[in-house]
């Protein structure tokens, strides 16, 4: 039976996972297969999985909405754990399916508030949430 993690958890260890595989050579999939059957700390559930295919489905897609919205930045001068973090997001607002785009970016704070720079989560929720308007998307709405 598979293991079901809390969101916020499932996030987070997706967010691991993805972060891992900016510096590895591997492909997404492969590694998602790899890490759910040797990581017992930081396991790989449903979710999870299903946030990092939303990105790796639609990388290219993904990776066009954030430098549409970057003003006077580029993606390679972005942080490895705020774009990361954002790729996933960013996934998870448009191409993961639940329509809940505000706890899709308070995450994504709560994330690069733990694992980020000091103020970064600043320039996450703001990139965040420019990209749920554009998309006409309620960023206030709550997780259930």
């Amino acid at each position: 039976m598979e293991n079901i993690l809390p969101r916020r958890e499932a996030r987070e260890n997706a967010f691991l996972l993805a972060f891992s595989q900016t510096f590895g050579d591997i492909p997404l999939a492969e590694a998602i297969t790899n890490h759910e059957e040797n990581d017992e700390e930081h396991p790989v559930d449903g979710f999870s999985k299903h946030l990092l295919n939303a990105y790796y489905d639609h990388s290219a897609e993904v990776d066009d909405e954030i430098r549409a919205h970057l003003r006077n930045w580029t993606m390679e001068r972005l942080p490895r754990v705020s774009l990361t973090i954002l790729r996933l997001a960013v996934a998870e607002m448009l191409f993961g399916g639940e329509n809940k785009p505000g706890v899709a970016i308070n995450e994504a704070v709560e994330l690069t508030k733990k694992y980020g720079a000091d103020e970064d989560y600043q320039f996450v929720n703001g990139l965040l949430g420019a990209v749920a308007r554009d998309h006409g998307l309620d960023a206030e709405q709550a997780e259930q």
